[in-house]
């Protein structure tokens, strides 16, 4: 069991090496490409095996939960990795052609692949501390590939993402030590009974709101998301679509395992407050796109609006809204990361981000026309692609408890996205280029092409999939949203058939 759980962390660690070591020739961005396949082969044994099992939970070290440090995979788990899996495979392939020598030898590669281990750790990782530690590995992998190519405005871009999240270390750091006071225990299945315990649940609440700040500017939710849109449009394309798939998810995935797994001692309060924040973040981040006139910009903004959707359906805490939530994760992963994608190609032949610099992609490149048309209706919420299903599943979780306002948001902010992909349909695609030029994806190579394009005609053809066949996706997610509501099988599947509802430290103080 432990291989299976620990497989998708090695395996793009020891890539990382690897392409460190091959970094000057070829081979290099190759080997990448093979540690991508195979950690998509074995994210799809794990969800297999999750599938088949149900929880499984590995303990490193032949050390027990709660003392040992563990790795533990639910279905929400299970598809992070897979899906992990599949945007890293599509952009390691699409940086055959995005990536230039320069950026390999500095070691962009190891870079991507230490990234990947520290997104797929903190999906696997069954207690608080360790996903400290992810967080900083992804934080320093990111980091390094933000500012690869020391261009100024990457270093600008650069200091303002360490920097705010940095204070989100500091607060999680801060939280992680009064929760360890407060129970003596960091393994997250034990929090799970352990926080019931606590006298003072009021200094919980506040701990809990300290983790709330913490994740939540990993998500880059209203207030703290403005060091996204300042540092996404400066790295390579390949760098902007990995990061807009995968890292702000990060903190979505870890404000839905902690507000569903510990802190659900003051709902009333603690997913208030969520519902508020993403009301505003949907808000905030639509009318920050409509505002702005770069293509990639524009996709930065969205990124904002898009993880309020996520946060609706953690807030409102039902079956049907954890759902959507679940639904939503995977399906704006696959978008958001295509939509940059495309932008990078738009970039080669068109030769500019900035709307008032490019024209004419429809007549000249049709294709890429339509393959950036399936991702953009798509996150509008177009019926049937995958976005609609997600906001029809969370407007109805919104209806059927009767808030009306946070469903009439949800729909304002889906016809304000339609208005800001309209407008780079517009400019980039149906006017005429300003300077006369007719860019085409015949001016690529034969090689570039084929890999800039085949990344992103797979995940539009998986949008399509998902829209057209939702039916098993929203099983799934159902499933999914049945195990972190109720989530004694996780907690009885890390500490064992007869859970330790008691806190490490207390048992370790009683000499057991």
């Amino acid at each position: 069991m432990s291989w299976v759980l620990a497989s998708p962390i090695i395996i793009p660690f020891a890539t990382a090496v690897l392409s460190f070591l091959f970094r000057k020739g070829p081979e290099g961005r190759w080997l990448s490409v093979l540690g991508s396949a195979a950690l998509l082969i074995a994210s799809g044994i794990l969800m297999a095996e999750v599938l088949a099992e149900g929880v499984i939970a590995a303990q490193m070290g032949q050390w027990a939960a709660p003392f040992g440090i563990t790795l533990v995979a639910d279905l929400l788990s299970a598809v992070m990795v897979v899906i992990t899996g599949i945007t890293g495979l599509a952009v390691s392939i699409y940086a055959l052609a995005d990536i230039d020598e320069r950026k390999e030898a500095l070691g962009y590669h190891a870079l991507f692949q230490v990234l990947l281990a520290g997104v797929v750790g903190a999906f696997l990782t069954g207690d608080l501390f360790n996903l400290y530690v992810w967080f900083e590995v992804m934080l320093i992998s990111s980091f390094g590939l933000l500012i690869l190519g020391g261009q100024r405005v990457q270093l600008d871009g650069g200091i303002k993402y360490v920097t705010l999240n940095l204070v989100s270390t500091i607060l999680f750091l801060a939280g992680v030590g009064l929760l360890y006071g407060m129970t003596g225990t960091l393994n997250m299945a034990d929090l799970h009974g352990a926080v019931q315990d606590i006298e003072n649940q009021g200094l919980l609440v506040v701990v809990a709101v300290m983790f709330m700040v913490a994740f939540g500017v990993k998500a880059a939710v209203f207030p703290l998301f403005f060091w996204l849109p300042a540092s996404y449009h400066t790295p390579a394309f390949s760098v902007s679509a990995i990061f807009a798939g995968l890292l702000t998810k990060v903190g979505v995935y870890a404000l839905i395992r902690t507000f569903t797994l510990i802190f659900t001692s003051d709902i009333a309060f603690t997913h208030t407050i969520l519902l508020w924040v993403a009301g505003f973040t949907m808000v905030t981040g639509v009318l920050g796109a409509a505002a702005m006139n770069d293509f990639r910009r524009i996709l930065s903004f969205h990124i904002v609006s898009q993880i309020g959707y996520m946060i609706l359906g953690l807030a409102l805490f039902t079956p049907l809204a954890i759902v959507g939530a679940v639904f939503y994760l995977v399906h704006h992963i696959i978008v958001k990361a295509n939509l940059f994608l495309v932008a990078g190609v738009a970039k080669r032949i068109a030769g500019s981000t900035e709307l008032s610099a490019i024209g004419g992609l429809y007549k000249t490149a049709p294709f890429l026309a339509v393959l950036f048309l399936i991702p953009a209706f798509s996150l509008a919420g177009f019926p049937p692609l995958s976005g609609f299903w997600a906001k029809y599943v969370l407007v109805k979780a919104s209806l059927d408890i009767e808030a009306y306002w946070i469903a009439g948001i949800a729909l304002a902010v889906g016809l304000m996205t339609i208005y800001s992909m309209t407008k780079i349909w517009g400019a980039a695609f149906w006017t005429p280029h300003p300077t006369g030029v007719e860019p085409s994806l015949s001016s690529l190579p034969a090689r570039d092409r084929a890999a800039l394009l085949v990344p992103i005609a797979s995940l539009a053809v998986l949008t399509c999939i998902i829209g057209f066949y939702p039916e098993p996706f929203v099983a799934f997610a159902e499933r999914s949203a049945a195990q972190l509501l109720d989530p004694s099988q996780y907690v009885a599947t890390v500490l064992g058939e007869a859970p330790m509802v008691a806190s490490g430290l207390a048992q370790l103080e009683g000499g057991q």
